[in-house]
């Protein structure tokens, strides 16, 4: 099992591995999604020799980026909406760990609770609140997932 939590930095085997790993992660997200082919892409960004950089997916509706910017925080992976593929900065940030990577259909399961995409909308929107309904997703609050969530379904 790779080991998301060990520094990238001043590490180029481990930023390689790291950054290979995500790719192949995002690749089963995406799949885990049923995200149709050219509704998406996967980039990845090296940056410097201090940093791990980043791996995105981003969808038409949703960008979901894999890094080691929140290693003390727990974070690392950022989902967050988006109006098309030229959207930068979307709607609010949203943060999971990066053990999701290990369970890919709780990181699947996080993604649709936040943005709506992969799945029947109206499914979604009997579990959420108004403010973070699909229809009503530029109206969605920053925050936290539930901890089943955020752990995976784990305790």
């Amino acid at each position: 099992m790779f080991h998301w939590t060990k520094t990238c930095s001043y590490d180029d085997e481990q930023k390689r591995r790291f950054h290979s790993t995500a790719r192949s992660r995002l690749k089963k997200l995406a799949a885990e999604l049923r995200l149709s082919a050219g509704s998406y892409e996967i980039r990845s960004n090296k940056a410097g020799i201090a940093v791990s950089g980043e791996i995105t997916l981003h969808h038409d509706r949703a960008y979901i980026q894999v890094s080691q910017f929140g290693l003390r925080s727990g974070h690392g992976i950022l989902i967050r909406t988006c109006k098309d593929r030229r959207d930068f900065t979307g709607g609010p940030n949203h943060f999971v760990g990066l053990e999701l990577l290990y369970d890919i259909p709780s990181l699947a399961a996080a993604i649709r609770a936040i943005t709506g995409i992969g799945s029947d909308v109206a499914a979604v929107n009997l579990n959420l609140p108004e403010h973070r309904r699909a229809n009503n997703l530029s109206a969605s609050r920053s925050g936290s997932l539930p901890a089943a969530l955020i752990s995976g379904g784990r305790p």
